[in-house]
């Protein structure tokens, strides 16, 4: 059994379960378990909870619907379930899922359970304390791995009523317009302003893809010695969309301030002694492995994805201010979202041309 790990804690009040119905639920359920288990909590996190159980037969995860009352769309950890299992033989890096539980009766909220899966991972985008060639094969691995994703055939696996693709950046942006009125609590003249323009904006032509919804470096687990991705973590928001807003949302760093405590990136940062990619580079990369010869309206990607990030975070500031958001470093988001929307509008107001893989060079 392991007694401790990095970035767990003891389970906060909040968030404390029965821990003797759980553990006679795994007994039913999950191939193999054997108590005792000492029950973890780890550390961070904006959404679900999520608990290290270590038990006598081996490490789990445990992720969980946090409590009290919640919109029907959110916190879906049966669709996480689902996308998981899904990828098992897909050759996208993901945990292996034993079971889950769809009855609150048994620890409060619906859950399910997964390997724990031993390696890295990193906060930081620039990687410190990692080597400069080992931050290039890392942030390669990333690259190969999004590709990967979007190459699976969803349909085969069973996943075609998983999303609507068509329509999905009209739809998205139209759901975050929203999500941006509904919780905007001050005047916000620059978000304002990136929503009107990405509504003035033609929609780019459709394409079908499984999409993560957060596809970043803190969402991978990097292996504890060489320098690949094992495994993609918080598939919360993955549905079937466009897959170029999976790699503008993967591609924000670029437009983002090194060292900002919620919302990371590389400006600031000398990137090349770094040992990491360019945007042209890693962008370039991922057309050659998605067989693209252009990755056109990548202005409108960026500025989309920078718009969406600041609705999200501006939700959290929000619920922050109302006192029921999970960490206690949540009020940071009213300075971040304001940064994001920032980064966004020097997007829409001063162009990003497209990439070509044929004249720019790959990772």
């Amino acid at each position: 059994m392991t007694s401790a790990r990095p970035g767990v804690r003891e389970v906060s009040d909040r968030h404390r379960f029965d821990e003797q119905a759980l553990a006679r639920w795994l007994g039913r359920h999950v191939n193999g378990f054997r108590g005792p288990a000492t029950i973890r909590q780890f550390t961070g996190g904006q959404s679900n909870p999520t608990f290290l159980v270590a038990a006598a037969s081996g490490d789990y995860v445990l992720r969980k619907r946090p409590p009290g009352v919640l919109l029907d769309t959110a916190h879906q950890v049966d669709r996480e379930f689902r996308i998981l299992a899904a990828l098992a033989d897909s050759g996208v890096p993901v945990p292996t899922v034993h079971a889950f539980c769809a009855e609150p009766a048994v620890i409060g909220t619906a859950f399910y359970v997964m390997d724990y899966q031993p390696g890295r991972i990193f906060t930081d985008p620039r990687l410190p304390g990692v080597a400069a060639d080992e931050r290039a094969a890392i942030y390669d691995s990333m690259n190969d791995t999004l590709a990967r994703l979007h190459g699976v055939d969803w349909r085969a696996l069973g996943l075609a009523d998983f999303g609507r693709p068509e329509g999905y950046l009209a739809r998205q942006r139209a759901l975050w317009s929203r999500q941006y009125a509904a919780t905007r609590a001050e005047a916000t003249p620059t978000l304002d302003a990136l929503r009107d323009w990405l509504e003035a904006q033609p929609v780019p032509q459709d394409a079908a893809a499984i999409v993560h919804g957060d596809f970043r470096i803190g969402n991978l687990i990097i292996h504890e010695h060489e320098p690949r991705v094992v495994a993609v973590l918080d598939w919360e928001l993955a549905t079937l969309g466009h897959p170029l807003a999976d790699l503008a949302y993967n591609c924000m760093t670029y437009h983002l301030p090194a060292g900002h405590a919620v919302a990371a990136g590389f400006i600031g940062a000398d990137v090349a002694a770094l040992g990491l990619p360019s945007e042209d580079e890693y962008v370039a990369a991922y057309a050659r492995r998605a067989g693209l010869a252009e990755i056109g309206d990548w202005q409108y990607f960026m500025a989309f994805s920078l718009f969406r990030v600041a609705a999200i975070q501006l939700g959290v500031y929000a619920r922050a201010r109302l006192g029921n958001a999970a960490s206690p470093t949540a009020r940071l988001f009213g300075d971040s979202y304001r940064m994001v929307a920032e980064a966004g509008w020097a997007v829409a107001s001063g162009g990003t041309p497209s990439r070509l893989s044929s004249t720019s060079s790959a990772v």
